[in-house]
């Protein structure tokens, strides 16, 4: 599915054009994890979420969706364009971002009743933060004034990973306050897919609006396909020399150039992460700084899942 955001963008006209600061008020990425670190804190509060996921894994995908259009699809004409991207972001500081530490839910059952700090691997009274939600921007052309914001946790309510691309109002509304914004989602897991959120009449003889979704699930589109794991296409790429996926020296560095400072002032001054219940959305504060940064949350929209 990460792949496909090349395939998205410069293989389909319908996308590209709306690619920019024009059309898309924000982009939110997202990994949550719907379990604690049971019995791995001793490991994970050596680095913390920034480190786990955020600073790779989502900065990744931040730099796929975001590169200007590469040469061709050779590893190093890609790897130049995520370069060029990295290069336009400024450093991360403490007010773009939320930290929080997952609590045990005094009604929850088993490890939803136990914290971070229950966990007998965690030093006693760590202040890393297991859930962060950073706003970073991008200063170009295409991109300049649209949020990017990255957002990853743990002992969260669901298990997901994904690009939401979410859509500037309509201008000129002439349905009374009924529409919502446009959405994009590249669901990459669970369930790969890929789907739309739009406006779309109701039924009847009301002139109601509501939304919906045009839907691409894989798993319904291509039945009885192989979809190989994430690590099984990485291995794969080590035996047939491709490096398409791995980051280069130069990216790298631009990855810690923008999250190394905000890393040494959490590890310098441990600030307190707000505390979040097992099974929760995460802190309130959280979404919070996503109204501040132009993503608007209904909270009226589900998803028809598919049945895994």
């Amino acid at each position: 599915m990460v792949q496909n955001l090349m395939t998205l963008r410069f293989g389909n006209r319908i996308f590209g054009p709306t690619w920019n600061r024009d059309n898309i008020a924000s982009v939110l990425i997202s990994f949550k994890e719907p379990f604690g670190t049971q019995g791995r804190g001793g490991y994970f509060d050596s680095f913390g979420i920034i480190r786990d996921v955020m600073q790779n894994h989502l900065l990744q995908i931040l730099c796929l969706f975001a590169m200007e259009k590469p040469c061709s699809t050779a590893a190093d004409d890609i790897r130049d364009e995520k370069v060029k991207a990295l290069k336009c972001m400024d450093v991360l500081g403490m007010e773009d971002v939320v930290l929080g530490q997952y609590v045990g839910d005094p009604e929850g059952e088993g490890d939803a009743a136990l914290g971070y700090l229950d966990d007998p691997t965690v030093p006693s009274g760590s202040s890393t933060p297991t859930y962060a939600l950073a706003v970073t921007r991008i200063n170009n052309e295409r991109w300049d004034g649209v949020p990017f914001i990255l957002r990853c946790g743990k002992a969260l309510n669901e298990r997901k990973a994904e690009i939401r691309i979410q859509y500037r109002d309509v201008p000129g509304d002439i349905f009374h306050g009924q529409t919502k914004r446009n959405e994009l989602v590249i669901r990459v897991q669970p369930g790969e897919a890929i789907y739309c959120k739009v406006m779309t009449k109701t039924p009847g003889m009301s002139f109601g609006l509501e939304e919906t979704e045009l839907d691409l699930t894989y798993g319904d589109r291509y039945k009885g396909a192989k979809l190989p794991d994430a690590y099984e296409r990485l291995i794969l790429d080590v035996f047939c020399g491709s490096q398409m996926h791995f980051v280069r020296s130069d990216e790298l560095a631009e990855a810690w150039r923008i999250f190394t400072p905000i890393l040494h002032h959490i590890e310098q001054q441990r600030p307190s992460p707000t505390p979040y219940k097992y099974g929760s959305r995460g802190p309130a504060e959280a979404d919070v700084k996503l109204a501040e940064n132009n993503f608007k949350y209904y909270g009226s929209y589900k998803w028809n899942k598919p049945s895994l």
